[in-house]
């Protein structure tokens, strides 16, 4: 009878983890097999079942990572054997969830069938609730964008704004050619956190009708009881963390800057959201100087955003005299050009987002501050941030501009959705262990 084996994961001599599942685990970790009778988990022999589920999700997060592969070079990646890698194939070749890609030739010896993620197994919807625009995107398990979508919105309530976000949806699946029902996982991103003991969202700011609790169940009527509603920032941060700077660092703080201010956070390579989701919502600092400042806007989304957000910068352009159509766009610009009043406004800003960004390093330290959003992403910005911090904050760490587009917020969306829909479907073929 074959000896069944299970990789797991050594970190240090003497330690066993289970059996790295996809988006989790240490990459680098080095692979060993054991045979069933010997296989622990929990300080208990692993059962044969828990041991093909392992091998199998080693596999799926193999193939996800590298994309088209063989037996051999899975049994080499794996530390399977090879019989063990052909079993393991073939239970999640059924499933579903990977399919041959075709084979590999011109090279000696006999055709080597490869094997990749089928794409249509499973689909993820990101959105992103923003201030003055809704954008989405939709895709396959692969990773791949079958369509991709935005608008402005011009909604003058929540109910339309809603519906303009179904709307959205609904135009992405028919681009895409997948039914509503279809996606395996849904995510949005929205300014706030969600609240469990009303079962709503807070701290939604400029957009406060979104945290009425008939919002949130309209929205998983329209999109399923596994929504799941994120932070926009927070999102935006894994976009950085999965596309952009946040690739070299363990640890680095991303600051959005624009229509609002707010701070996503990756401490050790995980997005830190606190005991309450509240982590990174900044806009509610105690920093109300500025020349933007104002108390009344204060009070309805904080002392922070609004002395730094754009209707802050909007603010200090006028109390200052400039005239005529002002936006925060037309600030900036005007400050490149040489105004120096608008000049003067850029640097009141970058001061107050210094000073927001120095609270932040005194307690958490991160190697890298990622600068994204319309005024963190503006030319010379992050520059004068710099400068400021360098007299305010005890270290000074790396500042970068985000390298991400406006899409940023719902490619976080993908990139959570997409992990999430992996666990669904995990559950689903009882690879759960």
């Amino acid at each position: 009878m074959m000896t069944q084996e299970v990789a797991v994961t050594s970190t240090s001599p003497g330690a066993a983890d289970v059996a790295e599942t996809p988006g989790a685990g240490p990459a680098d970790a080095e692979p060993v097999g054991i045979a069933a009778g010997t296989g622990q988990r929990g300080g208990q022999a692993a059962r044969p079942q828990l041991i093909r589920a392992l091998n199998e999700q080693l596999l799926l997060s193999k193939i996800r990572q590298i994309g088209p592969c063989s037996r051999a070079d899975l049994a080499r990646l794996s530390g399977l054997s090879k019989p063990t890698v052909s079993l393991a194939l073939a239970n999640v070749e059924r499933s579903g969830l990977v399919r041959i890609a075709g084979q590999r030739t011109g090279l000696p010896g006999r055709s080597a069938r490869l094997y990749e993620i089928r794409p249509d197994a499973g689909f993820t919807l990101g959105l992103d609730i923003g201030h003055h625009y809704l954008r989405g995107a939709l895709t396959d398990l692969a990773g791949d964008i079958r369509a991709r979508h935005s608008a402005r919105s011009r909604a003058s309530s929540v109910r339309g704004r809603l519906a303009d976000l179904i709307s959205l949806a609904d135009t992405l699946c028919a681009e895409a050619g997948v039914a509503r029902k279809s996606i395996t996982q849904t995510v949005i991103g929205s300014p706030g956190v969600y609240d469990p003991r009303r079962n709503a969202m807070a701290l939604t700011g400029g957009l406060s009708g979104l945290s009425r609790p008939a919002v949130l169940t309209g929205l998983r009527e329209a999109f399923g009881a596994d929504l799941v509603v994120e932070n926009d920032v927070d999102a935006a941060a894994l976009a950085e963390q999965a596309h952009g700077h946040g690739r070299e660092f363990a640890s680095f703080a991303f600051v959005w800057i624009g229509s609002g201010i707010g701070l996503g956070l990756v401490l050790d390579g995980r997005l830190h959201r606190g005991a309450h989701g509240a982590a990174g919502e900044i806009a509610y600092m105690p920093i109300s100087e500025g020349p933007g400042a104002d108390q009344e806007d204060a009070r309805k989304r904080g002392a922070l955003e609004a002395a730094g957000s754009a209707s802050a910068v909007v603010r200090a352009a006028r109390r200052i005299g400039m005239r005529g159509p002002v936006s925060a766009r037309s600030v900036f610009a005007a400050a490149a050009k040489g105004d120096a009043r608008a000049a003067a406004v850029v640097a009141g800003e970058a001061r107050v987002v210094a000073k927001a960004i120095s609270a932040v390093v005194t307690v958490v330290d991160p190697e890298l501050v990622v600068l994204g959003g319309g005024i963190g992403q503006a030319p010379g910005f992050a520059a004068a941030v710099t400068a400021q911090l360098r007299d305010l904050a005890p270290v000074l760490p790396e500042v970068r501009v985000s390298a991400l587009g406006t899409d940023a917020v719902v490619d976080g969306c993908l990139a959570s959705g997409t992990e999430l829909a992996w666990a669904r479907l995990i559950r689903v073929t009882g690879y759960a262990g």
